[in-house]
């Protein structure tokens, strides 16, 4: 199977195509990991996955969705997150990344509302806009600010390379900060970070540069974007495609396709693998390696996505909330290869 071949970004082999997608677990203390986030991450590497993408993790407090999500600002965080890092490389074959993240406008909530500022945080975003009209307006962030929140994501990069992580992998989509940019419908400026699609991505692409100034051959360099935000006059997959073959031109080597998450009360069109044609376009358009994600919940499923060409990674959210051990048990039913713990060799089928 495809789905059990390695695949290399850099000098970091992945030993197979499964991938433990970001998602927010909501128990970080002051944007600390703990035990469950140590358990949780190290139990998915137990489990086979070639690849393991913590959480949504904050460069500066206000990047977070919640008060209880990851952060990576300081050094308690990072050491962290080192722990969890270095029980996966000596516990697994799996490799291990990072997501870097700025909620803007859609931070400060809990239970997806927004919270006082008593309670969380004056939140940010490229225009006065916010993500539902009974929120606060957000502050509009300036020019000075804009760079040194680029110099934010460059810092946790380094702090990320520090902890020993594979991959960086950069959150531009679900409406969040870098989103906010990208989108013509939350990003009304008129300076040059706003107005034309070059001066909307700016900030991403700076914060790639950013990125890329601190890392080596040894840290591969993803980008999570939104496909599509399903609304008229907003950033949809020819805006991707675009995007992703610049994106390539700087050393980004995958773009994990998503969707949505800019736009209140917009309509989904939910089904099993919903979004992979939106990989499949970003993929045959700019000629990168993407990531599918989304509905995604069975090894054969993945298999065919993998084999048509459309993804060349896949990305599992619930699935792999539900079973942690997804890639060893394809491997099983399909007699492939694949890390087990030795620990647990007298469980494994006889072939």
């Amino acid at each position: 199977m495809k789905l059990f071949i390695p695949i290399k970004f850099r000098n970091i082999e992945l030993k197979n195509r499964i991938v433990m997608s970001p998602m927010c677990m909501y128990s970080a203390e002051d944007g600390v990991a703990n035990d469950f986030h140590f358990v949780h991450y190290g139990s998915r590497a137990q489990g086979g996955a070639g690849l393991i993408i913590t959480e949504a993790t904050a460069v500066e407090p206000r990047g977070r969705i919640t008060n209880k999500c990851l952060g990576i600002w300081n050094d308690e965080q990072a050491l962290a997150l080192k722990k969890i890092v270095d029980f996966v490389h000596k516990n697994s074959e799996s490799k291990i990344g990072i997501q870097l993240a700025h909620a803007g406008r859609k931070g400060s909530t809990w239970e997806n509302r927004q919270i006082s500022i008593e309670e969380g945080w004056e939140t940010i975003a490229p225009s006065p806009i916010p993500f539902h009209h009974s929120e606060r307006i957000p502050h509009v962030l300036t020019i000075e600010e804009i760079k040194n929140l680029v110099q934010d994501f460059r810092k946790a990069a380094r702090r990320a390379i520090d902890a020993g992580f594979d991959v960086i992998e950069i959150h531009g989509a679900h409406g969040y900060l870098i989103h906010q940019f990208l989108s013509p419908l939350s990003n009304t400026r008129t300076d040059e970070y706003g107005g034309n699609p070059e001066n909307r991505a700016r900030f991403l692409m700076e914060i790639v540069d950013a990125v890329n100034s601190e890392i080596t051959e040894n840290v591969a360099l993803f980008v999570r974007i939104s496909g599509t935000e399903y609304a008229e006059n907003g950033w949809d997959v020819n805006d991707s495609a675009e995007l992703a073959k610049i994106l390539k031109t700087k050393n980004v080597d995958l773009i994990d396709v998503s969707s949505g998450g800019n736009i209140n009360g917009v309509t989904i069109p939910l089904s099993p693998g919903y979004q992979v044609p939106l990989a499949e376009d970003v993929k045959k358009i700019a000629e990168i390696d993407t990531a599918a994600v989304g509905l995604i919940t069975t090894a054969e499923q993945a298999e065919e996505i993998l084999e048509s060409g459309q993804a060349d990674l896949i990305f599992l959210a619930r699935e792999i909330l539900r079973n942690p051990y997804f890639a060893v048990q394809a491997a099983w039913e399909h007699e492939e290869e694949n890390f087990y713990p030795h620990q647990y060799l007298r469980a494994k089928p006889a072939k």
